[in-house]
């Protein structure tokens, strides 16, 4: 058998059409492709499944994969590579609005490894949403199970809806990452602690809530651990959840053992072994909002960062 990989991530991996004050461009996207390049900058064996057609946009996503590490492994060949139309405004934050088919082949082979990570809109479109599900149940089988709402509301039936398909991931996930925002939208007035608390009480190992400048707070059944935002001049907020998201992986990789071992490990962070977890993730995400795009850091560039070391 095979060496399994160390993370493969199924999701949508997208070109976005970036409108600032100073006009449009292209770029690579989507939340699971941005964990996996992510995670390839930081040199993990990374596998992305997506759906991407064989155009010059999809092209231009497996250039932009490949010089990451990343493996592209497509899920089906849409007609057209999905696009997202983002506008950002003069604080740097993102609205979207999707072009994506999103259909996968029923019980399709998923690749072996430590992680299997999924969210966003692979997670709530239909039909895809259904398929995803089933592959986080069978990749559950054979190693950790990690998960991103990343909710576009747009492309939910609504909050309810999203809400049952969130839940129903979360129950099959060792760990959970979601913004602060994603929580408000599907429980508004609920306190993000108590949503993270719930989602580990419901078998989450580990429950992650980022809320940009005001920081990240960390739930296990043993610790609630909260850390402050990391100061850093903010240049665009693409991709800044899902550095975070990958780095935390990352960091979780570098835990020793089996599956089992490292399911047990997740689920016994404490007020001592947490934070230095979430405060590499965020010192990540701060280099990422402080470069033009989805540009996350390798790990060189997170070993020398000032901003880690302030950190910690």
């Amino acid at each position: 058998m095979s060496r399994p990989l160390d993370v493969v991530v199924l999701g949508e991996a997208l070109i976005d059409i970036v409108t600032t004050s100073a006009g449009a461009a292209e770029r690579p996207g989507g939340s699971p492709a941005n964990v996996a390049v992510a995670l390839g900058r930081l040199g993990r064996d990374a596998a992305l499944m997506a759906r991407v057609a064989d155009d010059e946009r999809g092209r231009a996503l497996n250039a932009w994969l490949s010089a990451s590490g990343v493996d592209l492994r497509t899920a089906g060949s849409p007609e057209r590579t999905a696009t997202a139309h983002v506008v950002i405004d003069e604080r740097g934050n993102a609205t979207y609005d999707f072009d994506i088919d999103w259909t996968l082949p029923p019980r399709f082979e998923i690749p072996v490894a430590r992680i299997f990570h999924t969210g966003s809109v692979a997670a709530t479109l239909a039909p895809g949403a259904d398929e995803v599900r089933a592959a986080a149940e069978r990749a559950r089988e054979t190693g950790l199970v990690s998960y991103d709402p990343n909710i576009r509301p747009a492309l939910t039936g609504g909050v309810d809806d999203a809400r049952a398909r969130v839940e129903a991931l979360v129950i099959l996930s060792d760990i959970v990452k979601a913004s602060a925002e994603d929580v408000e939208w599907l429980y508004p007035g609920v306190a993000a602690a108590d949503v993270a608390r719930e989602w580990v009480a419901s078998g989450a190992g580990l429950g992650v809530i980022t809320d940009g400048d005001a920081g990240a707070l960390g739930v296990t059944a043993h610790a609630t651990v909260e850390i402050p935002a990391v100061s850093t001049r903010v240049v665009d907020t693409v991709g800044a959840g899902d550095t975070f998201m990958g780095t935390l992986l990352d960091g979780i990789l570098n835990i020793p053992g089996d599956t089992s071992a490292l399911r047990e490990s997740v689920r016994g962070l404490d007020a001592k072994t947490l934070p230095p977890l979430l405060r590499r993730a965020a010192a990540a995400a701060a280099i990422t909002v402080g470069r033009e795009g989805m540009d996350p850091p390798t790990r060189e560039d997170l070993q020398q960062s000032a901003v880690l070391k302030e950190s910690a």
